[in-house]
């Protein structure tokens, strides 16, 4: 019986991780959850999983809880998430936070030795060196739950690195592939979180439709892999069967394939070595049909250069990166800004920083607390 943790419960990768352990209750129990301010989410998940521990973000919800489940030690904050992330009675944690926020929950899980699986993708691109570095000194996996970075773990299996050529990330290309770059100052919320093929929060949907999703997956997998830049290569793809490929030096070219559901890759890493059902269908390849490929086009999605850019300067350039994009994508979000005013927001922030190589966690906070603040100045200019 493995216990599980989920950062980031009531989310759509904690929900369906918790689909999961409900189809497989002679695999999986719930240890603990952090569930942010969704209350009417993690009671029903409480009710239903019985954890031990649960963390919100509010100490008076907490206290509110504590009387309706006086059993389950409640507790709030920052704090309270980094507790429930390194709870000694676990055995694997699944980071889903989303954003920057994601970071200290998962370095207290793997400072306590807890295997991760990992869908917060911005916590490696902010912090991969260290988070890595830590992992390695406390002897702690690292399974990637993102669907293209589990089908390049999977294409890796029984395979040297050193026969890797090159990694190819699949892209949906969003909702916006084919529409003229020219009308993309037109492009309303509505349209912008009507993702073609996944269902997935509002942030990351519209990390998808600039494909700012795809660049901090490129640097996710340059640091979760091992690989330079120029290995990381992007293909669009808007069926989204093929979910990554790794490229051999013999030419061999290692595919995996499925229908567009999270389910796959989250089940592939609560269960790692082995797999259990995931309840996602089966892919019928002759009622998919054709499957088509594009080079991406980084002049009309300026998002994935400028990520490009950010992992080939190093050091804290993708902390600065990431804290800018989300900075941008909340303003949209709240409507605040044009969709074509994204890029333009994390540019400018990324042109005035001047990039340091990161001590340890400390700096990396600083450089994301400057980015938030001069994104934000950025922001203002552009409403004026």
């Amino acid at each position: 019986m493995k216990r599980i943790v989920i950062l980031g419960s009531t989310g759509s990768i904690g929900t369906q991780a918790l689909d999961i352990v409900a189809q497989h209750p002679e695999e999986f129990t719930v240890a603990g959850l952090a569930a942010g301010n969704n209350l009417e989410v993690v009671k029903q998940q409480m009710a239903q999983f019985h954890p031990q521990i649960v963390s919100v973000a509010k100490e008076s919800d907490a206290q509110n809880l504590q009387k309706q489940f006086p059993k389950i030690e409640i507790l709030f904050g920052n704090s309270g998430n980094e507790k429930v992330a390194a709870f000694a009675d676990s055995d694997f944690v699944i980071s889903a936070i989303v954003g920057a926020a994601g970071l200290r929950p998962t370095m207290a899980a793997i400072e306590a030795r807890k295997p991760i699986g990992l869908a917060n993708k911005e916590s490696m691109v902010i912090a991969g060196e260290l988070m890595t570095g830590l992992a390695k000194a406390k002897n702690v996996s690292i399974l990637p739950i993102d669907s293209e970075h589990s089908a390049i773990f999977q294409c890796l299996q029984g395979n040297r690195m050193r026969d890797v050529k090159r990694i190819l990330l699949t892209a949906s290309g969003g909702p916006f592939l084919h529409r003229d770059a020219k009308s993309f100052a037109a492009i309303t919320l509505e349209e912008a979180l009507k993702h073609p093929n996944w269902k997935m929060g509002s942030k990351i949907t519209i990390d998808s439709a600039t494909l700012m999703n795809k660049g901090l997956e490129v640097i996710e997998a340059a640091c979760l892999f091992g690989m330079p830049a120029e290995k990381v290569n992007v293909v669009v793809h808007p069926q989204s069967i093929i979910h990554s490929m790794v490229e051999y030096i013999d030419g061999s070219v290692m595919a995996q394939l499925g229908v567009p559901d999270m389910r796959c890759a989250i089940s592939y890493a609560m269960a790692y070595p082995e797999r259990v059902t995931s309840g996602v269908k089966s892919l019928d390849l002759t009622e998919t049909g054709t499957l088509t490929f594009f080079k991406p086009d980084t002049e009309k999605f300026r998002c994935l250069a400028l990520a490009y850019e950010a992992l080939k300067v190093g050091k804290t350039m993708p902390v600065v990166l990431n804290a800018a994009n989300e900075v941008a994508v909340e303003a949209f979000l709240n409507q605040k800004i044009r969709f074509v005013e994204i890029p333009k927001i994390i540019e400018e922030t990324l042109s005035a920083h001047e990039a340091k190589a990161p001590k340890n966690l400390e700096d990396i906070l600083a450089a994301d607390s400057w980015s938030r603040t001069m994104a934000g100045q950025n922001l203002r200019k552009m409403q004026k």
